[in-house]
């Protein structure tokens, strides 16, 4: 299999909070994106998830295709794979 896994094409909006964290997954195989479940560890991809830390509460949209140059959000690269 090839890594990233695209699990959708389209970017996924999230609430957050300030100083909260997230842990964005770069792999493409948690079931719980568009953040981290482990799963990365399962299948030895080799990729690590990403933290993203809340500066503000505010609504924010992570990348879904997992190929955004500005990982953990989302770029627009969705609109060209």
């Amino acid at each position: 299999m090839t890594y990233p896994k695209i699990p959708i094409k389209e970017p996924i909006a999230i609430n957050i909070k300030e100083g909260d964290k997230y842990w964005w997954c770069s792999c493409g195989l948690s079931e719980k994106q568009p953040f981290c479940d482990g799963k990365h560890k399962t299948f030895e991809t080799n990729m690590v998830p990403v933290e993203y830390k809340a500066e503000e509460t505010k609504r924010v949209f992570f990348c879904g295709c997992k190929n955004s140059e500005k990982k953990p959000l989302c770029d627009g690269t969705h609109t060209k794979i």
